[in-house]
């Protein structure tokens, strides 16, 4: 089957590979004890709190925003999408390391505890790995973890094949857009 619609000129047979391996995946039918696909993806978030409140708007007049504003850091939001049931599994940490994902990923695992396996669908960030589990976890736990996962990447710059990816954008339009003052406020919405 040729894709010759969503990959470039260029293509390698790499990128072929990964891609056909997710689009595979996204066939496969739902499985309780093991869930077709959990995709995975995060996403970035200055956090940035307005130094007046915006004006309230009155009949006839444009809403007025202010416009300085003050950084408050940023946020790292790490989601877990699963496309055929629509469950997601959200952390927010204020950095994204091994660590961070980590600790989502034990919440992933914790939020299907009756899933014998997770096939995980992430892109290729260098802390999406079962190396970043070993560098947090005892031994003994990060092989436990590991082994109810079943990890596929997409291809290099093909990221777009991971559902997560589309969600991040949908939560980023609506209900992440504009200023959001800290981590707290960011966790709520």
């Amino acid at each position: 089957m040729k894709h010759e619609w969503c990959i470039a000129d260029t293509a390698s047979a790499d990128f072929v590979c990964h891609m056909e391996d997710v689009l595979e995946l996204y066939k496969k039918p739902y499985d309780a004890k093991w869930p077709c696909v959990v995709c995975m993806d995060e996403l970035n978030k200055q956090l940035k709190q307005s130094k007046a409140p915006d004006m309230l708007v009155k009949p006839g007049r444009v809403y007025r925003v202010e416009t300085r504003y003050e950084r408050n850091g940023t946020c790292n939001v790490f989601l877990s999408f699963e496309p055929l049931t629509e469950k997601r599994v959200t952390t927010i940490s204020t950095r994204r390391r091994c660590v961070d994902w980590s600790v989502h990923i034990q919440s992933l695992l914790k939020f299907y505890p009756q899933a014998e396996k997770i096939i995980l669908i992430v892109d290729n960030l260098n802390i999406h790995t079962g190396a970043a589990l070993y560098e947090n976890l005892p031994p003994v736990k990060a092989r436990e973890l590991l082994n109810r996962l079943e990890i596929h990447y997409t291809p290099k710059h093909g990221s777009w094949l991971n559902i997560a990816e589309i969600e991040l954008s949908h939560l980023s339009c609506q209900c992440l857009a504009g200023r959001i003052g800290d981590e707290k406020i960011l966790e709520k919405k």
